[in-house]
């Protein structure tokens, strides 16, 4: 592996042999509750990160710049050298988790409009949810960027519902993470169960982490699942 720069949760980013380029490889690990619930999951990383590429690509096709440049294995990425924003761009169409608990609306209530939200990225202090003005005001981001952003995350929506909807999913919340590189605004990190809630659209079974966060059983089925419908949609 070449030399580490940061290592995550789900993820390390190493040193490529590009100074406009790092290396990503996904790791197996499964964490819930700000790290308080780990699991080695064995082929986790290749999960998300073959359904990632497959989102990416789709993203890249419609008209959504990211920072994926090469898929290089099984479980590692080259992808554009960016300043990641500090800002996670949360967009909810149906209600659950953190939602449901903090507002009182059942889970699976369909929302009368998405809902943007945003939370500061930070272990420390628990990814709390942050508004525009304090964004701005600790210089997180500026306005421009965070109307950029939203604007990049509802497109994601739309495109990604639509996608979910023919394969049999219903795409519930998701998370997403931009980065700065020459004077744009890309879509970094990972769009995977570990990032989304997926509801299988008839039964309503969840397909996503809330299956390690919840204990409902075999985790890795509900990723499984997700990934052998999209590339049943690619094929078609």
């Amino acid at each position: 592996m070449s030399e580490v720069l940061y290592e995550g949760k789900s993820k390390i980013v190493c040193k490529s042999d590009r100074d406009d380029a790092y290396i990503i490889n996904y790791k197996d690990t499964a964490t819930a509750g700000n790290g308080a619930k780990k699991e080695d999951l064995e082929g986790k990383g290749k999960l998300n990160a073959e359904i990632s590429n497959i989102i990416f690509k789709y993203l890249e096709e419609n008209g959504v710049k990211t920072h994926l440049i090469e898929v290089i294995d099984d479980i590692t990425v080259l992808v554009k050298k960016a300043e990641i924003i500090l800002v996670e761009v949360i967009v909810r169409n149906i209600a659950a988790g953190s939602f449901s608990k903090k507002y009182g609306v059942p889970e699976g209530t369909a929302l009368k409009n998405v809902i943007v939200e945003y939370s500061f990225k930070s272990d420390e202090y628990g990814d709390p949810l942050i508004n525009d003005q304090q964004i701005t005001a600790i210089g997180l981001a500026t306005q421009n960027e965070l109307d950029n952003m939203a604007a990049q995350a509802l497109k994601v929506n739309e495109l990604l519902s639509a996608l979910f909807l023919k394969a049999g999913i219903k795409l519930i919340d998701f998370k997403l993470e931009f980065g700065r590189a020459g004077g744009e605004i890309l879509l970094c990190d990972e769009i995977s169960p570990d990032s989304c809630r997926f509801w299988d659209a008839k039964t309503n079974e969840k397909l996503d982490k809330d299956r390690f966060r919840r204990d409902l059983g075999d985790v890795l089925a509900g990723y499984r699942d997700v990934l052998s419908r999209l590339k049943t949609n690619e094929e078609r």
